[in-house]
């Protein structure tokens, strides 16, 4: 595998555990009061949608700054 094909599984992998640590903060909040009635499925696609920006974001700051370092010290 060359160098490229690593590092695009690395970040793969990177950005799926974030976004599923993110999922799983995102469901120790409580926001009943903030659903309304009926809208349940609009909920979960809210949480879905913020689980991936979030866990994308946060992801790609550990991946910038992991190479900024390597580029640092190498």
């Amino acid at each position: 595998m060359t160098f490229i094909g690593i590092q695009s599984l690395i970040t793969i992998i990177s950005h799926i555990t974030f976004i599923l640590i993110t999922f799983w903060a995102l469901q120790g909040l409580r926001t009943d009061s903030l659903i309304k009635k009926y809208h349940i499925q609009q909920a979960k696609i809210l949480y879905i949608f913020l689980s991936i920006a979030i866990g994308y974001t946060v992801s790609s700051f550990f991946i910038l700054s992991s190479q900024n370092l390597v580029q640092l010290f190498g």
